[in-house]
């Protein structure tokens, strides 16, 4: 239980438009955060990840903004920056401080009403709105348009959204995430092994056909449809410094392979961005495994708190 919020110096906002069913999720970090970042998707949408290599030469960002939209949703990321530059939050310039916003995208133009994306105005509005509260969850922020199991076309996906996890370990320190779920696959109980949302047999049936199998019977060469992405986000209270928040970001996608079947294919954007706010010590690999549960949390908790969606069955409401 817990959420990304539980972590010291994280706030998190949505902006949310039910009628046009997209929107976007900022996660503000104004003092600062060390980041990594790990990409095992081949399909993504991003701005400013470079700002996460070890070799770049900031050492921290001011947030992070997931939008729909596809590659349009990326406007909103200005929006975040704006806000942060209103604030006097950013990396020091001689011409004034610049926020460093990360921003990555999920697709959802095929539910979300035509022509109807996130912009700046909405990325600022999210901005405005992140608060150190739980992180509301379901079909709010990136996740108001989001969808799984795709693979069978859209009468048979399920609804996807945002969910958020936290724990804490060793001497207290703690470990969050949150996920926006967009996925082509199913998504998976790993304690059970059982799909819990995902592609279904018919347009009417409760029965999931089994992503995975499905691509094994069916087998196209011309692959599969192209329009999938789990974002991710992964914070910690404990110090690390680029070169560690990459391993635990890389540790955390470990959380999305057990609890998406497939994932990481060549048309998933998947990514996760991990967060270093606090000063306590601990392991590297132990926070990393650590994150690797958070996100398997979040990730179930983003299906099931999905609730129905113009005839797209959630979980929230069955």
């Amino acid at each position: 239980m817990g959420s990304l919020t539980n972590i010291q110096g994280i706030a998190v906002g949505h902006a949310t438009n039910m009628d046009a069913l997209t929107g976007c999720t900022v996660i503000l970090c104004e003092q600062g955060a060390i980041a990594g970042v790990a990409i095992p998707g081949s399909a993504t949408g991003t701005e400013e990840t470079e700002l996460l290599r070890p070799g770049h030469v900031t050492d921290k960002i001011h947030g992070v903004c997931f939008a729909g939209g596809s590659a349009f949703g990326l406007e909103a990321v200005s929006g975040v920056r704006r806000f942060l530059e209103h604030k006097g939050v950013g990396f020091p310039t001689s011409g004034g401080p610049v926020p460093l916003v990360v921003g990555a995208i999920l697709y959802d133009l095929g539910v979300a009403k035509r022509g109807v994306r996130p912009t700046r105005e909405m990325g600022e509005s999210a901005a405005a709105a992140a608060s150190s509260a739980p992180v509301q969850e379901g079909a709010v922020g990136a996740g108001t348009g989001a969808t799984v199991g795709k693979i069978l076309g859209p009468k048979q996906m399920m609804k996807g959204g945002i969910g958020s996890s936290s724990i804490q370990v060793g001497d207290g320190v703690s470990v969050a995430a949150l996920a926006a779920v967009n996925a082509l696959g199913d998504v998976i109980d790993p304690e059970t092994g059982r799909i819990v949302a995902g592609a279904r047999v018919s347009p009417e049936s409760r029965e999931f056909a089994n992503t995975a199998q499905t691509m094994l019977r069916l087998a196209k060469p011309a692959g599969f449809s192209k329009e999938h992405t789990t974002l991710v986000c992964v914070a910690t209270d404990a110090a690390f410094d680029k070169v560690q928040m990459t391993k635990v970001a890389q540790l955390a996608t470990i959380g999305m392979a057990r609890t998406i079947s497939p994932v990481f294919t060549m048309n998933d954007g998947d990514i996760v961005v991990a967060l270093s706010t606090g000063a306590r010590k601990a392991s590297v690999d132990a926070v990393g495994i650590a994150a690797s549960i958070v996100v398997s949390a979040a990730i179930l908790r983003a299906v099931r708190l999905a609730p129905t969606v113009n005839g797209i069955p959630g979980l929230k409401a069955l």
